[in-house]
């Protein structure tokens, strides 16, 4: 999604506010007023307080949406987990709204798949990509289940088990579970 300088600006008044106070406590007057926008602005652009937060969420993260090239997919991996890392660190009480938020609103769901998870999926693919062509693994290799498993384990191990990842977490990851599932020779058969 594209904004206006204004809605950045309001959506950067958004995330300070949740962490200094938190979901629950945040209202959309509260971001009007430290914002100086008027109430109708933020209601006509942002009629939920879980839209408003989303967006802001989003907008926090997407600095890092560019995919890494290193020249090497293990270290192009690992910069995608230490950006995540880095994002869950800032983050991770929104990170724990938004998503407990998402899964009572469908159409919140929806965007947060189009405007993030699938945004993400699409960088990863592209690293992939590149490492299969750059003769780092076989096209066969590639499993888009993969895809997830370096996110989303840290975002579980975040808000599930309250525990933020790290560099370690990331390399371990990467070594030990998803470069060994990208090199070894395609499975055949059930």
């Amino acid at each position: 999604m594209t904004w206006s300088a204004r809605e950045r600006e309001l959506l950067a008044v958004t995330l300070r506010l949740l962490q200094e106070h938190g979901y629950e406590r945040l209202t959309l007057d509260e971001v009007a007023a430290a914002g100086r926008a008027s109430k109708a602005t933020m209601y006509r652009r942002w009629p939920t307080k879980a839209e408003l937060v989303l967006a802001a969420f989003i907008e926090g993260i997407s600095q890092d949406a560019v995919p890494p090239d290193t020249g090497s997919l293990r270290e192009d991996l690992i910069a995608i987990g230490d950006t995540v890392c880095a994002q869950i660190k800032e983050h991770a009480s929104t990170l724990r709204a938004v998503l407990g938020e998402v899964s009572r609103n469908p159409a919140l769901n929806d965007a947060m798949q189009e405007q993030l998870f699938d945004q993400r999926r699409a960088m990863m693919k592209q690293v992939v990509k590149r490492a299969v062509d750059r003769g780092e693994i076989g096209a066969d290799a590639v499993n888009s289940e993969l895809w997830d498993l370096l996110p989303g384990y840290l975002i579980y191990r975040t808000v599930i088990q309250n525990r933020l990842p790290t560099r370690r977490t990331v390399r371990t990851l990467v070594d030990d579970m998803i470069m060994p599932s990208l090199i070894r020779p395609a499975r055949t058969g059930p």
